[in-house]
């Protein structure tokens, strides 16, 4: 693809974001192509809706972010909106969706405006709701506290039907996950889950979350939930810290939706969209989780190496009982594979340099 406008979206708080974010401008300074920065606030400001972002941003078909996962999920909300592709510059610490070392930031936009990259398709979620979500008087002062403005309530989708057994289809993606949590510290959250349309069952939980297999490394795997590819697609139900014996996460088919509803003995419950509240649910509503119709593109310089990523950010040990096993870095296979086998997703072939 050759670039015509960039969006950059910045962790302001990190030296080496704002010093990368530099390196940006002046590329796009010698190439001719429009950058703007995007999703910037002060503590004063009030952040804006995704589609006002980028309407206002003029419409970036690259949307660059300089920080970790964090900043990469701000950039992701933005993307989704008018198909941009994203390149995530990591000036992380436990990150599993950046990839470009700062020093590398120049290379890598020559290789996306050549058209050069791989772009890697990642699911994301969107919702609908029995009602429009809304924060109550004095959240927003709450939210404020340590840390920047919460984003606005998402929009009512105008374009979709709306339906009193279908609810509302709000303009809101996860790339990670969305979740219900219980929004006083004394009480639990009560939740009926319902599965392909069927109840599951009811939950008394610190929180119950949906996530893709992107966010299987994120809030789902602190909370015991599978690690799954990103190349796969599944919606992981997990509970939170759930008072049953029933704790275990469930893996959901693509094509089936998960209905959270509070139930009445419930006290209120807070959503989440990738860890910003974006909404209070009352006891009798509830939200629809479903994969969105849009995918996110990543710009990938080189393979993606997850597994790898995850021996190296987990920190993954060995069985002691295991250690004197021969064991390689990567799949010792060093001929071309057969043909059965030709679809596989492998590691390049290792080949001998003499």
């Amino acid at each position: 693809m050759s670039v015509q406008r960039v969006g950059l979206v910045v962790h302001e708080g990190r030296a080496a974001a704002v010093t990368a974010a530099e390196v940006v401008r002046r590329w796009c300074r010698r190439q001719g192509v429009g950058c703007c920065a995007i999703d910037v606030w002060s503590q004063e400001e009030q952040r804006r809706d995704a589609r006002e972002e980028v309407e206002a941003a003029g419409d970036p078909d690259l949307i660059v972010t300089l920080g970790g996962d964090g900043t990469f999920l701000r950039g992701a909300r933005l993307a989704a909106q008018n198909d941009a592709l994203v390149l995530g510059v990591d000036l992380g610490t436990l990150g599993f969706l950046t990839e470009v070392p700062a020093d590398d930031v120049e290379r890598a936009l020559d290789t996306v405006h050549r058209g050069q990259v791989g772009v890697e398709s990642r699911m994301m979620l969107t919702m609908r709701a029995s009602r429009p979500l809304e924060l109550p008087e004095g959240m927003e002062a709450l939210l404020r506290y340590g840390r920047g403005p919460a984003l606005p309530p998402p929009l009512v989708r105008p374009e979709c039907a709306v339906a009193q057994d279908w609810g509302v289809a709000l303009n809101v993606t996860a790339l990670n996950d969305i979740t219900v949590e219980k929004l006083a510290r004394d009480r639990q959250v009560s939740l009926g889950v319902y599965l392909g349309g069927r109840l599951l069952a009811s939950y008394s939980a610190d929180a119950v979350l949906v996530a893709t297999p992107t966010g299987s490394t994120a809030y789902s795997f602190a909370a015991g939930g599978p690690v799954i590819s990103p190349a796969a697609d599944a919606l992981v139900f997990t509970p939170v810290a759930p008072h049953m014996t029933f704790n275990r996460s469930v893996v959901a088919a693509p094509d089936e939706a998960v209905a959270l509803r509070v139930l009445e003995r419930s006290g209120r419950a807070a959503v989440s969209v990738d860890g910003q509240l974006r909404g209070v649910l009352d006891p009798g509503d509830w939200i629809g989780v479903y994969a969105a119709p849009q995918r996110l593109r990543v710009a990938r310089l080189t393979p993606t190496d997850f597994y790898g990523r995850l021996r190296e950010r987990m920190r993954l040990t060995d069985a002691p009982a295991a250690a004197d096993a021969a064991v390689t870095p990567l799949w010792p296979h060093t001929t071309r594979a057969p043909d059965d086998l030709a679809h596989l997703r492998l590691p390049p072939l290792v080949l001998d340099a003499d």
